[in-house]
């Protein structure tokens, strides 16, 4: 999604705005490290996770540490995760959650950022290696299985949603995207669909982002039952 420079933008604001009172964080899933190097800039301490090495070499001359996968940071504890568009990969997303509780300092933060719906899913989702796509339900069960508290669930890019449920039906079977029409969503309807996702956040959007964080001690036991809170915004 390089062509996407506004989306590529939001991606970043929403970790700077959530980063804001964290030091040190953890890419998951950094690609070529365009989030951590410009976190780094920004003075965060970003460790990143990624398997690819040819990627892993570019996070590197960025100034970024690389790691291949976690196991590898098994002895370091964060104040932040963030991950996105990396989940949908993994065929284990439990498992990949309750490592990131393990990696969190207490009241340390975890951002989410996914594909969501169903619905949605296309021919790109195959092309790119999706296993699924996510409703807030359903990743929110996971998330408070693998110990977290949801601070906020909600959906983004509500004309998003359309326009991949178009492609989804009318666009390449072989899931190839056009970068003259990447860059006019960009450029001129995704700006449009963060001024809507005001309204329908709560409803529906192509993607799904999550805030959650790793209760204290005293919060598990105060909320540990058959119905416990859900803070979910």
């Amino acid at each position: 999604m390089d062509l996407a420079v506004r989306y590529n933008h939001y991606l970043r604001d929403q970790v700077l705005d959530w980063a804001k009172d964290k030091t040190r964080l953890l890419d998951f899933g950094a690609g070529n490290g365009r989030f951590a190097i410009s976190l780094q800039k920004r003075g965060f301490e970003i460790h990143a996770i990624e398997i690819d090495p040819d990627l892993r070499s570019m996070i590197d001359l960025g100034g970024v540490i690389a790691h291949a996968n976690l196991s590898d940071v098994s002895g370091e504890i964060f104040d932040g995760i963030y991950t996105l568009n990396v989940l949908e990969h993994i065929e284990n997303d439990e498992a990949i959650l309750r490592q990131f509780h393990e990696r969190l300092a207490p009241m340390g933060g975890l951002l989410i950022y996914v594909p969501a719906f169903t619905v949605l899913f296309s021919a790109n989702d195959v092309r790119v290696g999706h296993v699924r796509r996510y409703r807030r339900t359903s990743l929110v069960a996971k998330l408070e299985r693998a110990g977290f508290m949801v601070d906020q669930a909600r959906y983004a890019d509500c004309i998003g949603f359309f326009a991949t449920l178009a492609y989804r039906i009318f666009g390449d079977p072989d899931g190839g995207l056009n970068p003259t029409m990447i860059r006019f969503y960009d450029r001129v309807l995704f700006p449009m669909s963060r001024a809507f996702d005001r309204i329908f956040e709560h409803f529906f959007g192509k993607n799904l982002l999550v805030l959650a964080h790793k209760p204290k001690s005293e919060q598990i036991l105060k909320n540990r039952g058959p119905k416990s809170a859900r803070p979910v915004a």
